[in-house]
């Protein structure tokens, strides 16, 4: 089974971000705005990546002056669905 979960992102020149997961595997990654080949590079590079793995390596990146990025946004989207996988 895919989950597939929207994220609006906070801080950043994306807008939202939509990714596929199965079994704890990013299966696709689009990010609204931002960097076209920025964003296009994060998502082909952390597919068939594991959501633990990508949040390891995505968080705390930051973008500039700015206190986050869209990996650091990404990381944080999926930590968010791994809390409400767990809550559920």
């Amino acid at each position: 089974m895919i989950d597939n979960i929207t994220y609006n992102t906070n801080g950043v020149c994306s807008r939202k971000i939509d990714i596929e997961i199965e079994d704890g595997v990013i299966v696709g990654v689009k990010f609204l705005g931002g960097c076209a080949g920025n964003t296009q590079g994060v998502a082909a590079l952390i597919r068939g990546m594991s959501v633990d793995e990508a949040i390891e390596r995505l968080s705390g990146i930051r973008c500039g002056f700015k206190s986050t990025s869209c990996p650091d946004q990404l990381a944080r989207a999926l930590v968010k669905y791994k809390e409400e996988k767990k809550n559920a």
